[in-house]
């Protein structure tokens, strides 16, 4: 069986195509960025969203199963119109090539943004009501909607998507590399402004999930919220940097109070109200298929600071 890995030079996408290597698939990769794939075999550009349809339909011969990892994250500082383009047009058309020409799983990367906003304290399920409050969650909700929408016109099952959280691993870019970063400086942080929880999951784990649902014979649920074994707060996770840096904690007693008033009076609100929510993913439905999630989240947030020299 040959899989299609969209976005193979990425964060996921290098994973997935490392782990689907071992468990022994043949691969076609494709990126938005080609320039990436230099030397590896079966490897072509993916095509821009206005591409003819051909150049979609082409990508499938001989493919089994797709991957579909390529995306405009929401680190990157884009318009409405170039989430929409990346996330939700590009993930249609090649949800629609790949229920006209293979025959098994179409896997898209979606995020929790595609049901709650930065803000949103509280448990995520399957069962959430999708109600996404930024450009980025919207473009990858409307990237659901088309992939289920392109195999449901084909009468086809297999496509599902994952609503990952933060991700981590070597590389990371976003807010989690922010905290790496502040966490080096060895700046003494306030305690009581780091004690929401947060659901994080590593991009092992991730590629492991991509793997089982490859693999297993039923097939897969329309969506699947996916994270690490336990949450963590987010005091916990700027100690697991330091301790990955050979620093203390320096976590000190301070009130809240400060920093959410500096806050507002800046025009932060926003930002502010996403440091201190909590965010609790509830990966319960895969693990009760056979899925392992990642059970060592400050172990493995510790390693990064060595890894990234």
């Amino acid at each position: 069986m040959k899989v299609l890995v969209t976005g193979a030079t990425g964060l996921i996408g290098c994973r997935v195509v490392s782990r689907l290597h071992e468990a022994g698939f043949d691969l076609r990769i494709t990126s938005r960025l080609p320039q990436g794939l230099a030397g590896a075999d079966d490897a072509v550009a993916l095509p821009g969203a206005d591409a003819p349809q051909q150049a979609f339909l082409g990508l499938m011969r001989d493919v089994t199963h797709v991957v579909h990892c390529a995306a405009l994250n929401n680190d990157r500082s884009a318009g409405e119109a170039d989430f929409r383009a990346v996330n939700a047009t590009l993930t249609g058309r090649l949800a629609e090539a790949a229920a006209a020409r293979t025959d098994g799983r179409f896997i898209y990367l979606s995020s929790i943004r595609a049901v709650v906003g930065a803000g949103f304290n509280g448990t995520i399920d399957e069962a959430t009501p999708p109600a996404p409050q930024c450009a980025y969650g919207r473009s990858k909700r409307e990237g659901e909607i088309a992939m289920l929408e392109a195999f449901a016109a084909a009468a086809r099952d297999g496509a599902t998507a994952l609503r990952l959280p933060p991700v981590y691993g070597e590389g990371m870019n976003g807010n989690l590399r922010g905290l790496m970063r502040l966490a080096a400086t060895g700046l003494p942080l306030p305690a009581a402004a780091l004690t929401a929880v947060r659901s994080l999951i590593s991009v092992d784990a991730v590629a492991g999930a991509v793997t089982h649902l490859l693999t297993r014979s039923m097939p897969p649920r329309p969506t699947y919220v996916l994270g690490d074994a336990s949450p963590v707060a987010m005091s916990e996770i700027v100690a697991a940097f330091r301790r990955g840096y050979g620093r203390p904690a320096r976590l000190v007693p301070m009130p809240a109070w400060p920093f959410r008033l500096l806050a507002t009076l800046v025009g932060r609100q926003a930002s502010w109200q996403a440091l201190v929510a909590t965010q609790i993913c509830d990966p319960s439905l895969l693990v009760s298929e056979g899925w392992t999630p990642e059970t060592d989240t400050l172990g493995r947030l510790q390693q990064l600071p060595r890894q990234a020299g």
